[in-house]
């Protein structure tokens, strides 16, 4: 086994070990049995192509090139990992990290909409964690909407500032950011505010959502810095043949 498979595959082993020690709670992403029967269908809806064509896109990917496969167990186990620390927030829902931006940056937006699937049906189903109902508008908040802006704001901010370390940063803190601008849209279309309507509902969850979510953001942001240079390392080769060229300059 060469070095880089070793790095990659103890990054794994110690995302799942810090994964099972995760204490389990029923208030993660949105809870089940939070959002009416249509808007779990609706949502469930919206989210489907992006995992069909995330499917394919990943398929691609590991044709191309199988030493990928390393870095998509890595990229699935820090999802894992970060989305399952949460801290209590807005009621039917919790805030923390979403893990996502290290797999958007590095796979494309796409392929996480079926990582995020798996990583939200499993602890849905081991965790308590969601719950099967609402595991459209997790997906659709956490792993389509979040990815889709980290890859967007890597690609604005690197060509701007030509630096990949700070656009790894921005993307991963405001792809987590977005997320839960997301859920507050969820979560208020299901639950408008009596006096203020949709609207007034979103100001209020968006408001409590932030008092955690900016600090939590701002973490994500730097750990994802840190990986990423951790995988520049170890795994240059591996970065460079998914077009990642972070590790060149």
């Amino acid at each position: 086994m060469s070095r880089t498979h070793k790095f990659l595959l103890s990054l794994s082993i110690a995302c799942a070990c810090i994964f099972g020690f995760t204490q389990q709670a029923a208030a993660m992403h949105i809870m089940e049995g939070y959002l009416p029967l249509v808007h779990a269908i609706g949502w469930g809806a919206l989210a489907l192509p992006f995992v069909v064509v995330g499917y394919f896109k990943m398929n691609k990917v590991l044709k191309k090139d199988r030493r990928a496969l390393l870095l998509l167990a890595m990229v699935g186990a820090y999802a894992f990992v970060l989305s399952a620390l949460k801290i209590p927030s807005v009621t039917g829902s919790s805030s923390h990290p979403t893990g996502t931006g290290l797999g958007a940056i590095l796979f494309g937006a796409t392929p996480m909409a079926l990582i995020s699937l798996l990583v939200l049906l499993f602890q849905a189903l081991l965790l308590a964690h969601g719950g099967l109902t609402t595991l459209g508008a997790n997906v659709f908040s956490m792993g389509i909407v979040g990815p889709f802006v980290t890859v967007g704001v890597y690609s604005l901010v690197k060509k701007i500032s030509g630096n990949t370390k700070v656009a790894v940063f921005f993307a991963a803190a405001l792809g987590n950011l977005m997320t839960y601008v997301v859920t507050s849209s969820q979560l208020a279309l299901a639950h408008p505010d009596a006096a203020g309507g949709i609207l007034g509902a979103f100001t209020k969850f968006a408001a409590i959502f932030a008092l955690t979510q900016i600090p939590l953001a701002v973490v994500e942001g730097i750990l994802t810095v840190v990986v990423v240079i951790g995988l520049e390392s170890f795994a240059a080769p591996e970065l460079r043949s998914l077009g990642y060229e972070g590790g060149r300059q």
